[in-house]
């Protein structure tokens, strides 16, 4: 589950590590029944009213709070399906338990050069037939730099595929290398301010993630990443579990500075 010698030099270089088929077949399929029980609840108490009034923030996206849980609904104005859940794990057992999981936790000992290492936040990410959205490019680092500025740079995910991961449905493209070069320029003329500048990115380089049910991707904060929408009939679900070392902070206790994104190039 360690990291080999080969393994180690492509991460260095290219900042990310795809392992196929990490997990076996009825461990994917008790996955995916969790997530979604886990967002049929959270939006029953959304709607319920039992959370947050829904908000908007830069961009004009929805948002709104339920069992300590932001929900991120489609762009789609009027839609009513969740894109994200941010955290997650808290919500179900099956999910809480792969922060101790050796096929995860091992290979991140190695990624972040630590003798142990604890959760950052988790995420569930969602790309419904038809509906699944774009993510544009942007780096993870910005988003966390905001919570820990001095530490954002020393976390890594691990993006474990539900489902099959295709062009068609959405699956990730990434940027082999860019973790490299730092914080990448921001796009001044997007509201939120969080990503990155297209125009100073050559697609040409980028990467697509294929890859079946059950893989898992590690890369780093730093590594520039988008995502394209899921035009097929089929879903593209995704669990992201984000490490830091041992003895650090969860996420959602931290303090959110927005305002220090402005320190970003």
């Amino acid at each position: 589950m360690r990291l080999r010698e080969a393994e180690r030099v492509a991460y260095a270089r290219d900042g990310y590590l795809l392992r196929r088929d990490l997990f076996q077949p009825d461990e994917v399929d008790r996955l995916r029944s969790a997530p979604e029980e886990v967002v049929a609840s959270v939006v029953e108490r959304a709607r319920a009213g039992e959370g947050s009034r829904e908000f908007r923030l830069a961009g004009d996206h929805r948002f709104q709070f339920a069992r300590q849980s932001l929900i991120q609904w489609e762009w789609r104005e009027g839609s009513g399906e969740v894109r994200l859940l941010e955290p997650v794990t808290h919500l179900d057992p099956r999910l809480d338990v792969l922060w101790s999981d050796p096929l995860l936790t091992e290979p991140m000992k190695d990624f972040l050069g630590v003798a142990g290492v604890c959760p950052f936040t988790s995420k569930l990410n969602l790309k419904r037939p038809r509906e699944g959205s774009e993510y544009p490019w942007h780096q993870d680092y910005p988003y966390w730099y905001i919570r820990t500025p001095e530490h954002a740079h020393e976390i890594v995910n691990a993006m474990i595929f539900l489902d099959d991961a295709a062009a068609d449905n959405g699956t990730l493209r990434i940027l082999p290398g860019s973790h490299r070069t730092g914080p990448a320029p921001r796009d001044r003329s997007e509201p939120s301010q969080f990503l990155a500048d297209p125009t100073q990115i050559d697609e040409t380089k980028s990467v697509e993630v294929v890859a079946p049910a059950g893989s898992a991707l590690f890369f780093p904060a730093l590594l520039l990443h988008r995502s394209s929408p899921n035009t097929s009939e089929r879903h593209r679900r995704a669990l992201l579990l984000s490490y830091q070392p041992a003895g650090r902070e969860r996420q959602e206790t931290l303090p959110w500075h927005p305002e220090l994104v402005h320190n970003l190039p």
